[in-house]
């Protein structure tokens, strides 16, 4: 495995303070999520250790999903256990954790401003979808998407992006990588989703048996949740595919 060093660019030191900061909470918390090497932190740049490697493909699916479980459980014990996603949480140096309820609020919104929304009723639903998932134990969403993951030629699994960190219920960010592997290889049967979000819960629920419940329903409308908030990127970003999952609650709101 050849290792060199990649640089990372902010527009504002603040944005790389928070990058640094969520780097230094997932390696301490979340473990199971292996990341490159941080070896300089500037004020408006971070440098990692360069690794080559693939992105996430389909067929990575159940090992990501197993990977994302065991990750999301082991931060729950080590920190967000008396976390209430309602409510607000600090890192260490007293930042505030991003909050799964507001900065979704305001993406919403903005969906039905640039048009990926029809109309103010379909804003509604998606925003009582929205608050009708904020219950349960409390995870972490880390942007789960196939280029944020990394696969060297030894098959070591490697973490990427420390840019977005929120709060989020079990299941969502499981839901973030469904969502943008079929976004950008094409669809994923049921079946394959099936199972996936089985390995997830059984790697969740090794930690506590609270952890390991997300069921098929809930995991849908994390997906509904995405299909809405991705919809900007269609078509960007490698996003080649359109949203393949027929949900009677999505008709006619793209």
């Amino acid at each position: 495995m050849r290792i060199t060093r990649f640089t990372k660019t902010y527009a504002t030191p603040e944005q790389t303070a928070a990058a640094a900061r969520h780097y230094s909470w997932l390696a301490a918390h979340a473990q199971p999520l292996r990341q490159p090497a941080l070896t300089v932190i500037g004020p408006n740049s971070l440098t990692f250790e360069r690794i080559e490697g693939r992105h996430a493909e389909p067929g990575d699916l159940l090992r990501l999903a197993g990977r994302l479980g065991d990750a999301h459980g082991t931060a729950w014990a080590s920190d967000l256990h008396s976390v209430s996603l309602n409510g607000t949480h600090t890192f260490r140096d007293g930042a505030l954790f991003g909050d799964y309820l507001a900065v979704r609020k305001v993406a919403l919104r903005r969906r039905l401003e640039q048009g990926h929304l029809p109309d103010r009723i379909a804003l509604h639903a998606m925003l009582t979808l929205l608050e009708n998932t904020a219950e349960g134990p409390a995870a972490f969403y880390k942007d789960s998407n196939p280029r944020n993951f990394l696969f060297t030629d030894d098959g070591t699994l490697f973490t990427l992006d420390t840019d977005d960190l929120t709060l989020a219920p079990f299941g969502y960010d499981l839901a973030k990588l469904i969502a943008t592997l079929i976004m950008t290889c094409g669809p994923i049967g049921p079946p394959a989703i099936d199972e996936a979000l089985s390995t997830y819960n059984e790697a969740a629920g090794r930690h506590d048996s609270r952890l390991g419940t997300t069921d098929r329903e809930r995991l849908d409308d994390f997906l509904a949740l995405h299909c809405v908030l991705t919809a900007p990127y269609a078509g960007r970003n490698g996003y080649r595919y359109g949203w393949p999952i027929p949900r009677p609650r999505l008709q006619g709101l793209a």
